[in-house]
């Protein structure tokens, strides 16, 4: 157990430490292999980028922006959802497709020739496409709306998990006793009760919304950008000097993480005592309109027209507006598509996901056989938590002072920092639950850990196993810091691909790419369901047979 527990520090714990020291060490005028001074210069240079202001003010209004719409919308959503068995199954899909894809795919539908314009174009009467500045509008309202599109679906699916330990339903009859309507029982009595299932996931989304890279260069704001783009815009830069203010802003972005966290933890406790207050009060209140699922018709369809919007300007020929559909169709931008970056994809995919789905059955079994945890729940949410920008540099640095080059090796180790850990949370719930029983009695007939672990705990394990793998190659190939950084531009991938060329003039071939991005993991989670069914009829063959 103790040498499980230092492999975790070495292959997770210490190239995360490795990168966060090595770009505040950068930060304040060091760098591996080129030498410097210790000063407080660059973080003087950060502050006098142009634009610098209007970037951190963007980044707030649209990081928490956005989570705080997700978390009102998801509310009254997810007390709509309870109960109805195929909500879960319909919020993996959405779940599973890549922040770059669903970004392009949210562009073409805001773009001046996009649907949503074409829909309206004929009743205002528009022969040519308004001049609208959408996507890139300089208040990030397209970057919100698609960070809301990508965040609704998580929080609901983590309040589901939560309130699947519950007994609603007794809760529910004992707030409609007391005169409540049912969407004031869920979101006054029953929802706070679940809040704290829901911290950790909701400061993950906060992190990932104020440090959005991919979405933000496809969504803009571009001039200035976020925060995070800065950043990026400064480390890709040829002069090797420009990556001390990038350090620097990069701190600076890890500190206003963490100062919105604070605030967000002191703004709970405000809103719980104001809850309280409202509830000794006793007012009913009576029921309004039924909203949530007018909501969750937006949340599920607006993604779903996107990537219907990708799909059919991949093959769109002339397509003139304000016409809804193209007048011709055409496969050449499919014949243009370079294969073997969907190979690299899918190949880099495959590899993350196997070494991790091995790792968290070594971590699960061992805790099993010793009987208590490891301790590792700082550790494996610690990629999570941290902007990647403030790292991932600092990491690729390390690899090179550590001999490692850029290559697929680093994107490998870079991408499995965050494959990993939803692995593992994917695995261990199911895998803790599982009947004891079943084990002991192998046990007793002399089984030992290991046979008990291949033919008994591991086959009965086949769907929940192929449901985190399935979870862990959609991290992997959504992957765009974690193959760009430590990739060097070495390891081409598609969201790598799909977000250059968001910003070219070819929007066909963006399509192409976005479409195949989105593809990869809807076929993973499809694998996922089926591979266990397959398994099921073979086995029932067999008995049948015998």
């Amino acid at each position: 157990m103790t040498g499980l527990r230092a492999a975790l520090l070495l292959l997770i714990g210490a190239p995360v430490s490795l990168g966060a020291m090595l770009t505040t060490l950068a930060a304040f005028g060091w760098q591996p292999g080129v030498g410097g001074h210790v000063s407080q210069a660059g973080f003087a240079q950060a502050l006098a980028v142009p634009g610098i202001a209007t970037s951190l003010w963007l980044t707030l209004a649209t990081g928490v922006g956005a989570t705080l719409i997700a978390l009102a919308l998801s509310v009254p959503v997810s007390g709509w959802l309870i109960g109805r068995d195929w909500a879960a199954r319909g919020l993996a899909p959405l779940l599973a497709v890549p922040h770059a894809a669903l970004a392009l795919g949210v562009a073409f539908l805001l773009a001046p020739s996009g649907w949503i314009a074409r829909l309206i174009a004929v009743p205002m009467g528009w022969s040519m496409p308004p001049a609208w500045p959408l996507p890139g509008d300089p208040w990030g309202a397209a970057l919100i709306l698609g960070l809301v599109l990508k965040e609704l679906p998580f929080l609901l699916l983590v309040t589901l998990a939560a309130a699947a330990t519950r007994d609603v339903a007794a809760d529910m009859a004992v707030g409609r006793s007391l005169g409540y309507a049912p969407g004031r029982v869920w979101a006054r009595l029953i929802w706070p009760q679940l809040y704290p299932a829901l911290r950790l996931p909701l400061f993950i989304t906060l992190s990932f919304a104020l440090s959005v890279v991919d979405m933000a260069l496809i969504l803009g704001p571009s001039h200035p950008p976020t925060l995070a783009v800065q950043i990026l815009r400064l480390l890709m830069a040829p002069d090797l000097a420009l990556r001390v203010p990038a350090s620097a802003l990069a701190l600076i972005l890890l500190g206003l993480i963490g100062g919105v966290v604070m605030l967000w933890i002191g703004t709970e406790r405000a809103v719980a005592a104001l809850g309280r207050r409202a509830i000794r009060a006793g007012r009913r209140g009576r029921a309004g309109p039924p909203l949530a699922p007018g909501i969750a018709a937006l949340g599920a369809g607006l993604p779903v027209l996107a990537l219907a919007g990708l799909a059919l300007w991949s093959v769109a020929g002339r397509w003139s507006f304000p016409q809804l559909w193209p007048a011709t169709l055409s496969l050449t931008r499919w014949a243009r598509v370079d294969w073997g970056v969907g190979a690299t994809t899918l190949g880099l995919g495959v590899t993350v996901t196997v070494l991790a789905l091995m790792l968290a059955v070594a971590v699960l079994e061992t805790e099993d056989r010793a009987r208590r945890r490891l301790g590792l729940g700082v550790l494996i949410v610690l990629p999570l938590l941290l902007p990647q920008i403030g790292f991932l540099q600092g990491l690729t640095s390390g690899f090179l002072v550590l001999g490692l080059p850029p290559g697929p090796l680093a994107v490998i180790w870079a991408e499995g920092l965050f494959v990993f850990p939803y692995v593992l949370l994917a695995l261990a719930g199911p895998w803790r639950a599982l009947d004891p029983a079943q084990l002991q009695a192998a046990a007793s007939l002399g089984a030992g850990p290991w046979r008990i672990l291949w033919r008994i705990r591991l086959p009965l394990m086949v769907r929940p196993l192929m449901s985190a793998a399935a979870i862990g190659f959609a991290v992997s190939v959504a992957q765009y810091l974690a193959v760009l950084l430590p990739g060097a531009g070495r390891v081409a991938v598609l969201a790598t691909e799909a977000v250059t060329l968001s910003s070219g003039a070819d929007r066909r071939l963006a399509a192409v790419y976005g479409l195949l991005l989105a593809a990869l993991p809807l076929l993973g989670f499809a694998a996922a369901l089926s591979v266990p069914d397959w398994r099921g009829r073979d086995q029932r063959r067999a008995g049948d047979g015998a």
